[in-house]
């Protein structure tokens, strides 16, 4: 997953006022992308819906504080009997200086487990700058992620850098990921990317039979009989996603489907940050009602 972008000039604003008025800065966000402000006292929407959790629940939350944390999500995964889903753990280092190169791998997924985007695919060690990736994890390590958007089911994980095993194919190809929009421990439809090795990457919905959903604008524009591959193993992903969101009223569920079988990605609570404008309004509202 991208992490999402936010220009240098507004970065020093939006963290200022997260650590005064996250409830502010959300409301201004979403003014800058909508035109309006939300309602978070009466919310309809899945945006609005999600913000009004993230402000006044998310930052108070345990479990999903750590189903948040990228490393400690993998004892919930445990618990809910599903660690067969877990990419194998190599290591995990509190500093980016801690980092013992000479043990790791030739292969290798390493990221940071406080927000998104802090990501190092490693598929040759020999070819990798260690300097210029020390440096860019230091970098990142200090960035307040939670802050950008007041994301606060980050706020107070504490930082660590995991290396995971590396899931791609011998040709350097990455694995697909499958993202599962989960209401109430039931996952509703999943979101696949197509076309992205071509450079034009468009997103589609399908339902749990894999037929499209036109719920969104690459999907509604999608051409009459258009439709993808039906993956190997989807009935699996989807059973593991309603299991993985069960007692949530919304996570969005990011699955890998390998050749070994399912692999866990991410449980995202605020996906594009609750100010995804991509949907179509009737879908957000669609959303909304079954939170």
């Amino acid at each position: 997953m991208k992490k999402k972008k936010i220009s240098k000039a507004s970065k020093a604003f939006y963290i200022a006022l997260s650590y005064l008025s996250p409830r502010l800065n959300t409301k201004l966000l979403f003014l800058k992308k909508f035109g309006r402000f939300p309602d978070l006292k009466d919310p309809k929407t899945l945006n609005e819906k999600i913000l009004k959790l993230k402000l006044e629940t998310y930052g108070r939350d345990p479990l999903v504080r750590q189903c948040a944390d990228k490393y400690c999500v993998r004892e919930y995964i445990d618990n809910c009997g599903l660690e067969h889903c877990l990419n194998k753990l190599i290591a995990v280092y509190d500093t980016p200086e801690e980092i013992e190169w000479d043990k790791l791998p030739e292969q290798f997924a390493m990221k940071w487990n406080f927000g998104c985007g802090y990501n190092i695919i490693c598929q040759s060690k020999k070819d990798l700058d260690i300097p210029a990736t020390v440096e860019k994890l230091r970098k990142w390590g200090k960035e307040p992620f939670w802050a950008y958007f007041s994301e606060l089911q980050y706020r107070k994980i504490e930082k660590k850098i995991i290396v995971e095993e590396y899931i791609g194919g011998a040709d350097g190809s990455l694995p697909e990921d499958y993202k599962f929009y989960c209401f109430h421990g039931k996952a509703y439809c999943v979101m696949v990317c197509a076309g992205r090795e071509e450079g034009w990457p468009k997103f589609y919905f399908f339902d749990r039979d894999f037929k499209l959903m036109r719920i969104n604008r690459d999907s509604k524009n999608a051409p009459e009989g258009f439709a993808l591959p039906r993956p190997a193993g989807l009935e699996e992903a989807f059973q593991t996603a309603d299991r993985l969101s069960e007692g949530f009223p919304f996570v969005r569920v990011d699955l890998y489907l390998t050749e070994q079988g399912v692999r866990f990605g991410e449980m995202t609570f605020t996906p594009a940050a609750a100010l995804d404008n991509k949907r179509l309004p009737e879908t957000d509202l669609l959303f909304g009602s079954m939170m």
